[in-house]
């Protein structure tokens, strides 16, 4: 489909061998070629802003010989690149986004403390990479709630009803076209809604929850409809859903294959890359891998 790379970043760990393994299916998927990258770090008094990347020394590297020793052989294999690099991690691989189609990587790497729910190379890929990134949960996470509320194959994605990401719903339709799955859309909406009408008095509006729900899902199937008729074999649900969006997402996460969320997009005052409370949450307690899409750049 593409000859731009499926990227898989390891570095030996359970995490990153976990994430290989999507990258290699995801892959497949699209009928492009897997690189494999081992960003070797650079000694702990490294600035991430002097000390970039290098080219690896002369002799093997053991992580991606192991890497090898894994995936040669197997069935369907996509062509496979295999790159060691030095460097700092979390300044490398975003880097590596600028000529990737998709960014892998695990929650935590080989560095990182086990109570950690997500690593501090992950955080900065999905945060400033220009690819989509998806990262690979650990297993066993626990959700509340019940996931998807039929059996199959479930892709899932949120939806802003005041704002949308088209490039977000364009990434979770071909996504969703490409593992012949179900999508599942969530379009939350802020209830209970308050006003202030004097200090310390909070006044709740007379608002009727039916109509706001109706509304906000009238909007989300205006945004679904040209990425309806773009992916006629995709079936897109569309759900309405009262409070916090980040709950809901994580719990319809539980069985899904993917959850497809936006970074943020850049402000007038707050021109750096961010990423939203939403997105980061989900990436904290999410069960399926979740993909990350950057915002489009900036039409001139």
């Amino acid at each position: 489909m593409s000859a731009a790379p499926v990227i898989a970043a390891v570095d030996g760990s359970a995490d990153s061998l976990r994430a290989l393994d999507w990258a290699l299916d995801a892959a497949r998927r699209r009928a492009a070629p897997l690189r494999v990258v081992h960003v070797r770090q650079y000694a702990a008094w490294g600035q991430a802003d002097v000390l970039v990347a290098a080219p690896p020394e002369a002799e093997g590297d053991p992580v991606l010989d192991d890497v090898r020793t894994r995936i040669e052989g197997g069935p369907g294999r996509p062509a496979v690149e295999y790159i060691a690099l030095e460097g700092v991690p979390g300044a490398v691989l975003p880097e590596l986004g600028s000529e990737a189609q998709l960014l892998v990587l695990g929650s935590r790497g080989r560095g990182g403390f086990a109570s950690l729910l997500l690593g501090s190379n992950g955080l900065a890929a999905a945060r400033d990479a220009e690819c989509p990134v998806v990262v690979v949960p650990p297993p066993g996470r626990e959700t509340h709630g019940e996931g998807g509320a039929e059996p199959g194959p479930r892709v899932v994605v949120g939806v802003h009803a005041d704002s949308p990401d088209e490039d977000v719903l364009a990434f979770a339709f071909a996504e969703a076209a490409l593992r012949d799955a179900r999508l599942q859309v969530i379009a939350a909406y802020p209830w209970p809604v308050q006003t202030w009408s004097a200090p310390g008095q909070v006044v709740q509006p007379v608002v009727d929850q039916d109509a706001v729900a109706d509304e906000t899902r009238t909007l989300t199937e205006g945004f679904l409809a040209p990425h309806r008729s773009r992916h006629p074999d995709v079936r897109a649900d569309a759900e309405a859903l009262p409070g916090d969006a980040a709950g809901h997402l994580v719990a319809a996460s539980k069985d899904a294959e993917l959850v497809v969320v936006g970074r943020h997009r850049r402000r007038l005052l707050a021109p750096a890359r961010m990423m939203g409370s939403v997105t980061q949450a989900v990436l904290l307690h999410a069960a399926s891998p979740v993909a990350v899409v950057p915002p489009a750049p900036p039409k001139e």
